[in-house]
């Protein structure tokens, strides 16, 4: 039987834990050789790597700032050096840092825009060149349901994640004739280390908003870049997929 993505290679930025680490291994699940990046060389990543090469693929970890211009040149450089190609691109590394604005620092709003969205010019304009090579990509944006609909609170990370909307469609119309597909998924109310820090109760009033009546899972997320970042999407891109459960709709 055929794996989904045999004899790809796939970077996932900011893949150590959550959404990012359960796509990584969604991916080599179906084959792909691996390289994701982190901000800094801790234990959670050293095990994500591990927990990725027990699926017996190829799998590398590169500590890379992929809100750094010239870091992010540099450590796709050695990526293509490692792998020969990068066939997909998952854009996940993300932060919050909420505040209402009344109260949100000058360095709160860079920080998130930074890490958010320059990051995703960092990696996709140097990705970018690889793939217009190989005359092939697709490229997987993480953004999130707040960049459609706002939420008090979240104005520069709902900004960060409206800006990548914006990016994905440009990106779209810029490269579809090279073969390159770019995509973004819009993540709602996902459980993760991230949203497991919320009151019982705010998770219940948010629970209580989904039609599907439940948090969606890291592997719901995963499985919507599988379907991206392989041929079953060969004539999707620019799009937005919301994997809300429902609840923008």
């Amino acid at each position: 039987m055929m794996k989904l993505l045999e004899g790809k290679t796939a970077l996932i930025t900011g893949a150590s834990r959550g959404i990012g680490k359960t796509i990584a291994l969604r991916f080599a699940l179906e084959g792909a050789s691996i390289a994701i990046t982190n901000i800094v060389e801790d234990e959670e990543f050293l095990n994500t790597i591990e927990e990725i090469r027990a699926h017996n693929v190829t799998v590398r970890g590169y500590v890379s700032n992929a809100a750094d211009f010239a870091d992010s040149q540099k450590v796709i450089e050695q990526i293509v050096k490692d792998f020969g190609r990068i066939d997909i691109l998952v854009n996940n590394a993300g932060i919050t840092r909420d505040n209402l604005l009344m109260r949100m620092t000058e360095d709160q709003w860079d920080l998130v825009l930074n890490v958010n969205l320059k990051s995703v010019f960092n990696v996709t304009k140097a990705v970018l060149q690889i793939m217009i090579r190989q005359k092939s990509g697709s490229i997987v944006n993480m953004s999130s349901v707040v960049g459609v609909s706002g939420n008090a609170g979240q104005s520069n990370y709902s900004a960060s994640k409206a800006g990548m909307i914006g990016f994905t469609k440009s990106i779209a119309k810029e490269v579809g004739s090279r073969n390159i597909r770019c995509n973004a998924i819009a993540p709602g109310f996902i459980i993760t280390e991230m949203t497991e820090k919320l009151p019982p109760d705010i998770k219940a009033e948010w629970i209580g908003k989904i039609p599907l009546r439940r948090g969606g899972t890291p592997e719901d997320v995963a499985n919507t870049a599988l379907y991206l970042a392989s041929d079953l999407s060969s004539y999707v891109s620019g799009q937005t997929i919301h994997v809300c459960g429902g609840m923008l709709t």
